[in-house]
């Protein structure tokens, strides 16, 4: 991979980490804000414990994806980004733009997706 691409793909990455992380500080900030307050209607409390459940399962959706894009972007300092984990072969660059943080090829992905799949069934 091309140095240009390398810094193209670092700087999607960094600034996908960054605004999840502002995201996490934002949702931390709303929740402690409203902790403290006292909400008389049943429905009402049920309505607020729901967006919170909602915003709590978003957060941890990020926090995986934090997860993932350090991986990626420790794999472009090893010089493995852009192969597959499963089998070594190259990575499209049409599936690297649309997922940067992928580890496997569209047929390692693709099995992997049918295997998990039959162990559901």
């Amino acid at each position: 991979m091309r140095r240009r691409e390398v810094e193209r793909y670092r700087s999607v990455l960094e600034s996908q980490l960054v605004a999840l992380v502002g995201h996490g500080e934002q949702a931390v900030h709303e929740m402690s804000g409203t902790g403290g307050e006292e909400i008389p209607d049943p429905n009402d409390r049920a309505t607020v414990e729901e967006g919170r459940n909602w915003s709590l399962r978003l957060r941890d959706r990020d926090r995986k994806l934090i997860g993932k894009i350090e991986e990626a972007l420790a794999r472009l300092d090893a010089g493995t980004f852009g192969k597959c984990s499963a089998c070594g072969a190259a990575i499209s660059p049409a599936r690297l733009r649309v997922r940067p943080v992928t580890d496997l090829c569209i047929a390692c992905k693709t099995e992997s997706e049918q295997t998990e799949r039959r162990g559901r069934l």
